[in-house]
């Protein structure tokens, strides 16, 4: 573990190599799962602004069940997450023409509709966040098996997690930070050579 500012992160973000392979997964990670993307609080009032916006992107059934309990719920585990289709399908997500799914909230956004990439915790993956009593933040490497075919592709590219993740970790703890993380992961390099 390393602490920088705030933050605990572990060395998985620096010794795992990451990069996402659409081809192979089809986006399953916004379709399997017990529960919806974790959200922040500020984070639900974002998704409810935006929803008329992205409104006609998303499938009849994500609309039926946003009417009913809105774009999130609390899980049960106490967490604010995004709503879910049947149990796991995360109503943000649509089926593109090659069969990948994908986020109704991204495609609204590269579209230039709307100015919210997408949840924090979705744009971070595989890194998952967890707010420490004191204060701190710890940034953790989640391993998932839908997600294998992107760890291999990763190690294949030499591609560490914290460098495919670059634009989300500047997005959630800002540039000045990131800095910080390239010149630890240099350090790190120097003591393993």
């Amino acid at each position: 573990m390393i602490q920088i500012d705030d933050t605990i992160i572990s060395m998985d973000l620096f010794d795992k190599q990451f990069c996402c392979d659409l081809s192979a997964c089809k986006g399953e990670c916004c379709i399997e799962g017990d529960s919806g993307a974790p959200l922040e609080e500020s984070e639900v009032p974002i998704l409810e602004q935006i929803l008329p916006v992205i409104w006609d992107d998303l499938s009849p059934v994500s609309q039926e069940v946003i009417k009913k309990q809105g774009v999130s719920y609390v899980d049960i585990e106490g967490d604010r997450v995004t709503s879910i289709v049947n149990g796991g399908e995360c109503v943000f997500s649509y089926v593109d023409e090659q069969g990948v799914c994908k986020c109704a909230i991204e495609k609204a956004c590269r579209e230039g509709r709307i100015d919210f990439y997408k949840p924090i915790s979705c744009y971070l993956y595989p890194v998952r966040l967890e707010n420490l009593r004191n204060g701190t933040v710890a940034i953790n490497v989640h391993r998932w098996k839908v997600c294998q075919a992107a760890f291999e592709l990763g190690k294949k590219m030499g591609l560490p997690v914290y460098q495919f993740l670059k634009e989300p970790l500047i997005r959630r703890f800002g540039a000045e930070w990131y800095e910080k993380v390239c010149i630890a992961a240099s350090e790190i390099e120097k003591i393993k050579r």
